[in-house]
């Protein structure tokens, strides 16, 4: 199997061996200060800890993004064994994207656990992750075939392929899009009342195609049955 390991395995390898390094770095000669854990409403630190509950935290969020991704990769390869090319590629698209969301939510909470987020930057920043995260994923959610990580993983988009294709273009067209508004507004936009908006906006996506993929496996005629 390692001959046929792509750059892209390496690389989940190599990112997730920095994080993980970086957590125990933290956790062994990070601040002795009390660091930020937890950010209220107004972008206002509301719970500290220990630099040991920061680095177990971290790395227990490296842990969680090295399985997902890693999984999807191992999944890419069973699939080109068995002759399933195209699952494959649709696979280390997933894969791609799991890599990228984990590797951005590890630099914010780095940057933030650090303590250089404030009250004026912090929403700013988090608003331009957020936005690219739903910008990246966007792009390439309506090309992934079923899988347990990436995707509108509802029962009903798991019992029709019909509903998981129309339920993931949905999402990802409407994550592009709401991405694109969110990188631009992030400089401009009154905070944190921007960051709070993008937020809620991206779930109020995720309701659509969780509703979408109901909505389509119900017309189905080939449906799975529950």
């Amino acid at each position: 199997m390692k001959d046929r390991l792509s750059l892209l395995d390496y690389l989940t390898l190599a990112v997730f061996a920095v994080q993980a390094a970086f957590a125990l770095h933290v956790g062994l000669n990070g601040p002795t200060t009390p660091m930020p854990m937890h950010w209220n409403g107004q972008f206002q630190v509301d719970r500290w800890g220990s630099r040991v509950e920061f680095a177990t935290f971290l790395g227990g969020m490296t842990l969680i993004g090295f399985i997902a991704t890693a999984g999807l990769g191992l999944g890419a390869l069973r699939a080109v064994s068995e002759g399933d090319a195209s699952r494959g590629r649709s696979l280390r698209i997933g894969q791609g994207i799991t890599l990228f969301v984990f590797t951005a939510i590890g630099l914010l909470i780095s940057w933030t656990g650090l303590g250089n987020a404030t009250v004026e930057t912090g929403p700013v920043v988090t608003m331009a992750g957020v936005s690219l995260i739903l910008l990246v994923l966007g792009a390439f959610l309506g090309r992934v075939a079923p899988n347990p990580v990436v995707g509108v993983r509802t029962p009903w988009s798991y019992k029709s392929r019909l509903a998981w294709d129309r339920s993931n273009r949905l999402a990802g067209r409407l994550f592009f899009l709401l991405g694109l508004i969110g990188l631009i507004a992030a400089p401009l936009a009154p905070q944190p009342l921007g960051a709070l908006s993008l937020i809620i906006a991206a779930l109020i996506v995720a309701a659509l195609s969780v509703f979408e993929s109901w909505r389509v496996w119900r017309s189905d005629p080939d449906r799975q049955p529950f």
